[in-house]
């Protein structure tokens, strides 16, 4: 109610940062996929003990699945504060 007494058309504030929340799932699986393909590559290029069965250093993936997940939110987090300081000049 506060919106239409306002006069701001809330499908159109809608429309225009909607595909805002696609940008930040979006950023925030390649951010995890990234950290998925460095912990990967960290675990593979370290020497192993025993047997290798598996990833030997979980601790590494869950770390930098959020490391990365985490950098690709501030990612999304400025983008977003980029476009939303040009709709408001506009």
């Amino acid at each position: 109610m506060a919106l239409i007494e306002r006069g701001i058309n809330p499908k159109e504030s809608y429309r225009r940062f909607g595909s805002l929340t696609y940008l930040k799932y979006g950023l925030l699986l390649v951010g995890v996929g990234l950290g998925l393909l460095i912990a990967y590559l960290i675990d593979e290029s370290l020497p192993t003990k025993g047997l290798h069965m598996g990833p030997q250093r979980p601790a590494l993936y869950f770390s930098l699945i959020g490391i990365c997940g985490g950098v690709g939110l501030i990612v999304s987090y400025f983008i977003e504060r980029k476009e939303m300081k040009k709709h408001n000049t506009d």
